[in-house]
């Protein structure tokens, strides 16, 4: 499972410098901890496994399922067209 989205560890570096891991608070070692609990349990199936991401355009945080063998979005929440809405709505 990536957990650099869930970490906030994943951040965007200049060309020449490569930038510095942001440290990881004890939430985020929690969640990540509540994260692989729930994957190794297979709560959502033997090839599915839950994934915390933040939308880049709208900067809210969203929780998917994804199949492990071919990266298929099986569900997120909130769905993409409510992300949109709310991208749309941010502008206006």
């Amino acid at each position: 499972m990536d957990i650099s989205s869930i970490s906030g560890l994943s951040s965007i570096s200049a060309a020449s410098q490569p930038a510095a891991p942001h440290p990881v608070s004890q939430d985020q070692k929690r969640l990540i901890q509540a994260v692989k609990a729930v994957n190794a349990s297979e709560m959502f199936g033997q090839e599915n496994e839950v994934t915390f991401a933040m939308d880049r355009a709208t900067k809210r945080p969203v929780v998917r399922i994804v199949n492990r063998k071919s990266g298929q979005v099986v569900d997120q929440i909130p769905a993409e067209y409510v992300l949109r809405l709310a991208e749309e709505l941010k502008g206006s």
